[in-house]
């Protein structure tokens, strides 16, 4: 057993080796997975609507939903937390064409604005709200145009800027910001040991074209990395290891947490994306929409109760029953702004609070709220994981436990981002009382946000 522990390390540290001596299959794998996402996208375009008759084994839409929606993005998420973005890395369509495009493109220089740190934010929000408005976890004309003008955007941003480097992926992808977060939990990564770069006489010692524009000699965590194994043995100085999953929140990217990481994480991820996967079953989503259809009754307007707009603005599917009107887009709008609201003060005050208790310097304790990453990617990765078995469930294949085990995780994610406010303590503050009280205060929203959570599961 104690041979096999030793053993450990070595392995996973060749198998970074692995990943550099086959960058040619790789290549291949990536188009591969290009001609898969295109079949995906197209293909749905061509046919038919499916009707209740149609399951997910037996009609191509359906199928095309199932994996894009029940299989693609959920368990995405979940490896990301598991080994870090080697999606991003190895697998991603997108990122494959954008450096592709970028190698035969015009090499331009990367513009100030491009570079703003708030873009993963604006443009993951824009994509999800957008999403809900167009129903594209059920129809295929909105996914088709929102990840394929993603991809677009990608392909164009590569043939401009940069030179064989993925720029879009690295400052304009939607999901950019969500695999950083969720990643920092991963217990893998590529590892720089300065002393070994200093030297550098050991080694590969040719230069390594990273695509993400990460400056690797001074890479701390796995939060930019893409994981794809170019840089393995470089200068005999970096390393794909094992770490604590913790270590990258406690110790290293954590302390150098942005106030756009603070916004993700809070009144997006636990306050955005929850409204935003649940808001159809949602009792506030009707007693709003009550109250905003007594007003115009009252008004005496008619158009926002019954005009139509197309497909790619609202959603509108009359044959398949299916139309969302003004006052249902601005009662969604309302509920999502009422959920970012109520996480933020949910999160915020006690964070702040907290801050105070420790002696946290600074604007707002961005890195107590880092903390709260393993709870934002469990409800992320359950809310995603609904998908996956309210499609089966329509089909009449029933997942025994799913409801339990989706909880579970919320529960373990909660515990444990509850123990890393008790330890990011300890960089603030040395008594012991003081940590405690402090992570007494942040387990309460923990807690009743996860208790909310659950309940959405059983309802």
């Amino acid at each position: 057993m104690t041979s096999s522990l030793r053993a450990a390390p070595a392995l996973v540290a060749r198998f970074g080796d692995v990943l550099l001596r086959h960058q040619a299959a790789i290549r291949r794998l990536q188009w591969v997975m290009v001609a898969l996402y295109a079949v995906l996208l197209t293909v749905p375009l061509l046919l038919p609507l499916p009707t209740h008759t149609d399951y997910v084994w037996s009609n191509a839409v359906r199928f095309a939903q199932f994996v894009f929606w029940g299989v693609w993005w959920p368990f995405i998420i979940l490896a990301t937390a598991l080994v870090g973005r080697f999606w991003c890395g190895i697998l991603c369509p997108e990122g494959a064409l954008s450096e592709f495009a970028s190698q035969r493109g015009a090499g331009r220089a990367i513009p100030g604005w491009m570079r703003w740190s708030g873009w993963p934010v604006v443009s993951f929000v824009s994509t999800t709200v957008y999403g809900q408005l167009t129903s594209i976890y059920q129809y295929p004309r909105p996914a088709a145009l929102l990840l394929g003008g993603s991809t677009f955007a990608a392909i164009v941003i590569g043939a401009r800027y940069g030179k064989a480097k993925r720029v879009w992926c690295r400052f304009l992808c939607p999901v950019n910001g969500v695999f950083g977060t969720v990643s920092k939990i991963a217990p893998l990564h590529f590892r720089v040991d300065p002393d070994s770069w200093r030297i550098g006489q050991q080694g590969r010692s040719n230069a390594v074209n990273c695509a993400p524009l990460i400056p690797i000699k001074t890479m701390q965590g796995a939060s930019a990395c893409h994981m794809c194994g170019r840089c393995s043995g470089y200068r005999g100085a970096i390393r794909l290891c094992w770490r604590n999953p913790a270590s990258d929140i406690v110790h290293g990217s954590g302390r150098l947490a942005t106030m756009w990481e603070t916004i993700l994480i809070v009144p997006v991820l636990l306050g955005l994306v929850p409204a935003a996967l649940h808001w159809s079953d949602s009792g506030l989503f009707q007693v709003i929409r009550l109250w905003l259809v007594e007003r115009c009754l009252d008004l005496h307007l008619a158009w926002p109760l019954s005009q139509r707009l197309p497909w790619w603005m609202l959603t509108d599917y009359p044959l398949a029953n299916d139309v969302m009107t003004p006052v249902d887009a601005l009662t969604l709008l309302i509920l999502l702004s009422v959920s970012i609201a109520a996480a933020t003060l949910m999160f915020g005050i006690p964070a702040v609070v907290c801050a105070r208790i420790l002696r946290v310097r600074g604007r707002f304790p961005h890195h107590i709220v880092q903390a709260l990453i393993p709870l934002a990617a469990a409800c992320l990765f359950s809310g995603l994981l609904s998908l996956t078995v309210s499609q089966l469930r329509s089909d009449g294949v029933v997942i025994p436990y799913s409801d339990q085990f989706r909880g579970g995780i919320v529960l373990a994610a909660a515990a444990w981002s509850a123990a890393l406010v008790f330890r990011i303590g300890a960089f603030y503050d040395t008594r012991l009382a003081n940590r405690v009280w402090a992570t007494l205060i942040m387990a309460v929203p923990i807690t009743s946000f996860s208790i909310a959570w659950i309940a959405a599961f059983l309802s």
